[in-house]
């Protein structure tokens, strides 16, 4: 029951670091100026499929030494 807890919080944790790092990016350079609520949809997109890509590894690394 614990390692489910633990997997729902390092996705959540992961997702917000990942908006985090994104939201430092210059999305004006890449997004045209009528386009904001598509960048915003690409941020959170972006921030969701890096987060669950960052959780997974993290989670591959930690949980590999212990076996279920």
């Amino acid at each position: 029951m614990i390692d489910i807890i633990i997997r729902i919080v390092l996705h959540i944790i992961s997702f917000g670091v990942c908006w985090y790092a994104l939201s430092g990016l210059e999305w004006s350079k890449f997004i045209k100026q009528s386009r904001v609520m598509q960048a915003q949809l690409l941020l959170i997109v972006l921030s969701m499929a890096l987060g669950y890509l960052l959780a997974q590894f993290l989670l591959a690394i930690g949980f590999s030494y212990y076996p279920y």
